[in-house]
């Protein structure tokens, strides 16, 4: 017992190191790969954004890379890649849509998603630590590979809940901005052609993003409960 409590310490700590080390690896890359985004009409929706939320401004900045994505890093800053821009330039996505995007990642960082994450990925390692010394004393070689399923499908529900959350925040930022959730649901219907059909295949429980139908009727019941 007192060997899997020790594994279980270990694992844990290992874990704390390598978020940190993530953590500052991301902040790093996102500083040299990112530039402030400088661009009129999203900045007019960001303002209207700013200005539902009682804050001065809303900080964009344009991460580098080809991929659709939005994100929000550790400390607090959003994010659009360049390839969501691109998207944009050749009118795939609309400015509201993008301003969608920017009302989700905003959602994560007041949520405190960031950290909530930090304490996921100790609690998966440490799950996985300890199912994988149990599970070997009665199913050697297969024993690590079921815990790590196990452990793996553990996280991927808890940032589907995080999606969703950071989903009706932003649904309650749109609407307040008068922009509404138009937008946001019409991207959700374009993001598995923007993104390659990413996630197909891969069974809905293991998936990290829930899928399009139910973010969008989770949208949709939201705002029939808040407008209606």
């Amino acid at each position: 017992m007192s060997a899997l409590v020790l594994s279980l310490l270990v694992a844990v700590a290992y874990a704390v190191l390598m978020m940190q080390v993530s953590v500052w690896r991301t902040r790093k890359m996102l500083d040299e790969q990112s530039v402030p985004l400088r661009d009129p009409q999203l900045a007019r929706l960001a303002d209207r954004m700013a200005e539902a939320l009682g804050v001065p401004e809303i900080e964009v900045r344009v991460f580098e890379v080809e991929p659709v994505n939005g994100l929000a890093s550790p400390d607090g800053r959003i994010y659009l890649t360049r390839g969501f821009l691109d998207r944009r330039a050749t009118g795939e996505v609309t400015d509201e849509e993008l301003a969608s995007v920017i009302a989700h990642e905003l959602g994560h960082v007041a949520m405190g998603h960031m950290r909530r994450r930090m304490i996921d990925f100790t609690g998966q390692n440490a799950v996985f630590v300890m199912l994988s010394a149990l599970l070997n004393r009665f199913l050697p070689i297969i024993g690590i590979w079921i815990a790590n399923l196990i452990s793996t499908a553990l996280m991927a529900r808890l940032s589907r809940r995080d999606e969703f959350e950071a989903d009706a925040y932003a649904s309650a930022l749109l609407i307040k901005a008068g922009i509404g959730t138009g937008p946001q649901k019409s991207l959700f219907r374009k993001l598995e052609a923007l993104t390659q059909n990413r996630g197909q295949g891969i069974p809905a429980w293991l998936m990290s993003h829930p899928k399009t139908r139910e973010r969008i009727a989770a949208i949709e019941a939201n705002e029939a409960r808040w407008v209606g």
